[in-house]
């Protein structure tokens, strides 16, 4: 559903939650791995975020320029920390580089995000294992389970998605690293691997390439 307008209209609305996912183009990239972050806004800015069952890593990112005019589309950018060389390593795996890369958007309020963010031993441990707490004797013991305290979780609780493709890196430095998001995928300086095409990668068009 629809995040309805009076929902921010309420005297004490509940957080905006900011969800980012990053896809890599397998016809670019050579893979179509996902990578999920939010922007450390939440209740508890030391977490990551579950939302639809998807662990949203906890990343520092400064999203801009996203409202849209008259005149033209809006090319976003996209500022994120690269304190621990997060994504230089990424990109030195990537020959093309991220343009290309689609960037997906999402905002939802924190009444709306699942269950597990709200328990008590929510990522203490490592391998998978929530709701559990370590005793003195190094022993595990299970936590009761708490429900979100705001709402009901939903999924399909979303303002509008909004889908972007990477055109170009801006900045990148020890700090941060900037890219510059385009509304469609006629990107600049993008392309598929260099590969010559042939008549029989495409039967029966054989003239087509006379």
């Amino acid at each position: 559903m629809a995040i309805p307008v009076s929902e921010l209209q309420k005297s004490n609305p509940s957080n905006i939650i900011e969800l980012f996912q990053l896809e890599l183009i397998t016809a670019i990239h050579g893979s179509n791995t996902k990578y999920y972050w939010h922007n450390g806004v939440s209740e508890n800015e030391n977490l990551d975020i579950v939302f639809d069952s998807i662990q949203y890593i906890k990343m520092p990112i400064d999203a801009s320029g996203f409202k849209f005019t008259s005149k033209q589309l809006p090319r976003p950018k996209l500022q994120i920390s690269n304190i621990l060389g997060t994504f230089t390593t990424l990109m030195l795996t990537l020959p093309q580089g991220l343009e290309g890369a689609k960037v997906t958007r999402l905002r939802t309020l924190e009444r709306y995000i699942d269950n597990t963010n709200f328990d008590p031993g929510h990522f203490l441990l490592e391998d998978g294992i929530d709701n559990v707490m370590l005793q003195e004797d190094d022993s595990v013991i299970k936590l009761e389970e708490i429900e979100n305290p705001h709402g009901t979780p939903d999924a399909s609780a979303l303002f509008p998605k909004e889908i972007y493709y990477i055109d170009r890196k801006t900045i990148e430095n020890r700090q941060v690293v900037e890219f510059e998001l385009s509304a469609n995928f006629d990107l600049d300086g993008v392309r598929l691997p260099k590969r010559q095409v042939l008549p029989e990668d495409f039967p029966g068009v054989g003239s087509f390439f006379s």
